[in-house]
């Protein structure tokens, strides 16, 4: 029910602020400076990006065409906040791929995720992919089947394979680098960098 709230919500937003189609709801976020970063945009949409859960998701999506709101919300986070690219290049690869894609909902959680949208989520609220993955997917049984590379591993190191040992690493015939990416970029260096761009659009105003 909750979820037939928002889109109704949605709807009635863009049908009174039509500008939502075309950039941020907020004008305090008008003047973030997005990464034009084309092979980060590429390793997000392909679930290359070395965070297992966001690879899940991004996968099922290529296959499916649908994923759970909660992969959603850890993409679009990622793809806003770690990677720092504008969250309208997030809204157009879903409406492109999404079996219900809808663009009034699209925008609207896209923008709520951005935090420049109406009743959105702070600006400083990141979510962090691995705790993430843990929470929804403790034994990494859904990251098992959509990054078939990580499935022979040990469930506590689905979420994170960087830190196995070179012996467990041996032991399971497994170099990242070789069987799954490196993580392209660090999350808590990505999340300094944002929170500073979205201080400096919001002080330019």
């Amino acid at each position: 029910m909750n979820e037939l709230i928002w889109r109704e919500f949605y709807t009635v937003i863009l049908y009174h602020f039509p500008h939502v189609m075309e950039g941020s709801f907020r004008e305090d976020y008008k003047n973030i400076t997005w990464r034009e970063n084309p092979a980060d945009l590429e390793a997000w949409q392909k679930g290359q990006t070395g965070y297992s859960v966001v690879d899940a998701c991004m996968r099922q999506l290529l296959e499916t065409g649908w994923m759970h709101n909660r992969g959603r919300m850890i993409v679009a986070s990622f793809l806003t906040k770690d990677l720092l690219i504008n969250w309208q290049a997030g809204e157009a690869w879903f409406m492109n791929n999404l079996v219900d894609g809808d663009p009034a909902a699209n925008n609207g959680g896209w923008q709520w995720t951005a935090g420049t949208g109406t009743d959105a989520a702070p600006y400083f609220r990141i979510f962090n992919p691995i705790l993430q993955g843990k929470k929804y997917d403790p034994d990494g049984d859904y990251i098992a089947k959509w990054v078939p590379e990580l499935k022979d591993l040990p469930k506590e190191y689905r979420h994170e394979p960087w830190k196995m040992n070179e012996e467990t690493a041996q032991k399971y015939d497994f170099k990242l680098g070789r069987d799954y990416p490196q993580q392209i970029v660090d999350h808590f260096f990505a999340r300094d960098r944002t929170l500073k761009a979205y201080k400096n659009a919001r002080e330019s105003n």
